[in-house]
């Protein structure tokens, strides 16, 4: 970290940690089909664990099925089996060509499991923010005990932190209401 770069550092780590808990949502099943759901499922596949994109072609084509078309046809059973053992919660259907994917509607029950995972996931990203804040605040503080800056510049520096940790915690809340509204819209 550089003293002259640090609140620009400290927000690309933050939107670092935002854009994962966007991947974080997205993957969350609403009752609709999207490749999102299933592409990092790990599938134990020539010998290691690989992306489910890495191995198959996934597509939507309609808005309540996805359909998983392997490259290779040998590693069919493998991909039914991550599926059915990823906790997606969908019964994978295997042709013999490709696996289907039809989406169940969504219990209230589950729909208020899927909220409470969404905002488990917010917390930990909270905290994800106020941790890369102590870690700015700390080099900050050091920076000034070294006598890199004032004292007047350490308490300038330390409000911008504090201003763009508050301001990427209220986009974590955000995104954490926006996709609880979707999850609870029937």
């Amino acid at each position: 970290m550089n003293i002259n770069t640090i609140v620009e550092e400290l927000t690309e780590k933050m939107d670092n940690g935002i854009g994962h808990f966007k991947n974080v949502l997205e993957g969350l099943r609403t009752g609709k089909a999207s490749p999102n759901l299933v592409q990092d499922v790990m599938v134990d596949a020539y010998g290691s664990k690989m992306k489910l994109r890495d191995i198959a072609n996934i597509n939507t084509p309609d808005a309540r099925t996805i359909n998983v078309q392997p490259y290779d046809k040998t590693v069919m059973k493998e991909i039914e089996k991550a599926i059915m053992v990823s906790g997606i919660g969908i019964t994978p259907i295997n042709d013999g060509q490709m696996i289907r994917l039809p989406m169940p509607e969504l219990s209230e029950e589950r729909r208020k499991d899927m909220v409470k995972m969404v905002n488990t996931s917010a917390e930990e990203h909270k905290v994800e923010m106020r941790n890369i804040r102590r870690d700015g605040n700390d080099f900050t503080k050091k920076s000034q005990k070294a006598g890199e800056i004032t004292e007047d510049d350490l308490k300038l520096y330390l409000d911008d932190i504090q201003e763009l940790t508050n301001a990427k915690i209220k986009e974590i809340e955000g995104l954490a209401s926006a996709k609880e509204t979707e999850l609870m819209t029937v």
